[in-house]
């Protein structure tokens, strides 16, 4: 490690040469294997054996197709193809017999004629094509296809048939909803494009798929509606994916912090969801969709801070019903990170404002707590971060017997043992609570994370310092940008068409136009007086 910064110090252009070289030492490279197709059976597969031979998974099976075929080797990787469709579909056919040569004397079967026969003939399968080189033949082989190497041609043939083991369709379980969709994304691309055609058979919504990782090469896809999303911001999108240089993507959370604006907030900039009905509606107005293999949780560009205290129940309720639910969430926002620095400035600096008789109850509460309110607070605020996360990590039926009964333990544990007094526990129990409000799990637990700075300031400074964290918040916010789109937009800037959906909700009937935020090319999406 020491080597390695020394040389980024040094910004020596031939340093960087010898760490790429050290790193690739252990890998076959181009110079050993030439990537090249060779027009002999045993040499293809000998270069991809140079990179494969220590795999176990790795399965290798020769033979000769028809009475008088020619050498041919198909190739897979067990665990990652439907063995039926292999042996049924294209093994069977192939040594059957089915294929015959008419051979005359003295002539030999050409490998075209094998070739084109296998190639539009033998094979019972509906994805088939042709590969020329040998790093994508391999990049296919890893990817759950079947390669076919036939003797005497120098291009290969790649069928699909994939079939690997997956969870099925199920609920989400982080947006979970009363009135609407219970299927969510899975860990398959294939599957979740397929759910987001189901709800949107639009020819106009185009789905692009492209590999990032150099080593993972993980398949990406972006999702647009020509017509509706914005070029510009459709540029944006296909440059920054393009800019990601990196190893491996392990899910869609990691590849939203490399393209994402700003990495010194933990505020969220991208909006992830695991519902294809949310990831549909963002589509249509205007927004992009990425996914990424491996991952249930779509990504939603370009996201505005009040996206998420927006559910897709919302909209399958009464506007009246859903603008009091939403002034809930923006109030449970505002006391999960503020009651216990209020709490905390009023009772260390601001007593006079408390009632008299409030103020008496909670002295005589507080007679005998051997600590300031601010380590009081911070000691259960940890303590109920602890029980949070430590519900959330074991097994379901465990997690809540954890959450639930060791809050309720340790809180009138610390309260007997004189450690905390109850109003404390009161106000700690009201911001888990609110905290729990908010639909969308990243923004909560950002939120959560913002009210220990907050207590920070209001035991330096009282209440003044809790005022002035909230303009420092409100300027920060108002700072971040998503993908060139203002985060704090319909708030600031003001876009008066968006406030139709905003803390109010208005009736469906008026919300006749698409929301300005993503600036969509066509703006009309319901034509109903």
């Amino acid at each position: 490690m020491r080597i390695i910064k020394r040389d980024r110090k040094s910004k020596n252009p031939k340093n960087y040469e010898i760490i790429k070289e050290r790193r690739n030492s252990h890998l076959p490279s181009e110079k050993q294997v030439n990537t090249d197709l060779s027009d002999k059976v045993e040499e293809n597969l000998k270069k991809f054996c140079a990179f494969l031979k220590e795999s176990s998974d790795m399965v290798i099976r020769k033979f000769k197709p028809g009475n008088n075929g020619i050498n041919c080797d198909l190739l897979f990787v067990d665990g990652l193809v439907d063995k039926t469709v292999v042996n049924v579909n294209i093994l069977k056919p192939l040594m059957s017999g089915v294929i015959e040569f008419e051979i005359k004397e003295e002539r030999k079967v050409q490998p075209e004629e094998a070739y084109e026969f296998v190639l539009n003939h033998a094979v019972y399968v509906g994805e088939m094509m042709e590969v020329d080189n040998l790093d994508e033949a391999m990049l296919r082989l890893l990817s759950g296809e079947v390669v076919l190497i036939i003797d005497g041609f120098r291009k290969l043939l790649v069928i699909g048939a994939r079939g690997w083991s997956m969870r099925s369709i199920s609920d989400p379980e982080t947006e979970g909803v009363i009135r609407g969709a219970k299927e969510g994304f899975t860990e398959t691309l294939r599957v979740n494009t397929a759910l987001l055609r189901r709800k949107c058979r639009d020819p106009n919504m185009v789905i692009k798929t492209i590999r990032l990782g150099r080593r993972s090469k993980t398949d990406i896809a972006y999702i647009y509606i020509k017509g509706i999303t914005n070029p510009v911001l459709l540029k944006e999108v296909e440059e920054r994916l393009q800019s990601v240089d990196i190893d491996q993507i392990i899910s869609s959370g990691h590849l939203e912090q490399l393209i994402q604006d700003n990495t010194m907030t933990p505020i969220p900039q991208i909006q992830a969801t695991e519902r294809p009905d949310k990831a549909i509606s963002n589509l249509m107005e205007g927004r992009i969709i990425i996914l990424v293999d491996n991952s249930p949780f779509a990504l939603i560009i370009p996201t505005t801070f009040t996206q998420f205290f927006q559910s897709p129940e919302d909209y399958n309720e009464r506007w009246i019903v859903t603008s009091f639910i939403r002034s809930l969430r923006w109030v449970a926002s505002f006391l999960a990170v503020f009651t216990p620095a209020v709490y905390v400035a009023v009772l260390t600096y601001h007593p006079g404002l408390i009632p008299t008789r409030l103020a008496l109850s909670i002295a005589a509460t507080r007679e005998g707590v051997p600590f300031p309110s601010i380590i009081e607070a911070f000691l259960m605020e940890i303590t109920i971060e602890l029980l949070r996360e430590s519900g959330a990590r074991l097994p379901t039926s465990i997690g809540q017997t954890i959450g639930i009964v060791g809050g309720i333990i340790i809180g009138d544990a610390a309260v007997n043992a004189g450690l905390t007094s109850p109003i404390m526990v009161i106000i700690v129990s009201l911001t888990a609570i609110a905290s729990f409000v908010i639909p969308t799990y990243s923004a909560a637990i950002a939120l959560r994370t913002m009210r220990f700075p907050f207590m920070i300031l209001a035991a330096v400074l009282g209440l003044y310092g809790v005022i002035i964290g909230f303009i420092l918040i409100n300027i920060h916010l108002v700072s971040i940008k998503s993908f060139g789109i203002d985060f704090m937009t319909p708030q600031a800037p003001t876009l008066f068409q968006d406030l139709k959906d905003f803390v109010i909700r208005a009736p469906a009937r008026k919300m006749r136009k698409r929301p300005l935020q993503a600036y969509p090319i066509d703006m009309i999406r319901m034509d109903m007086d």
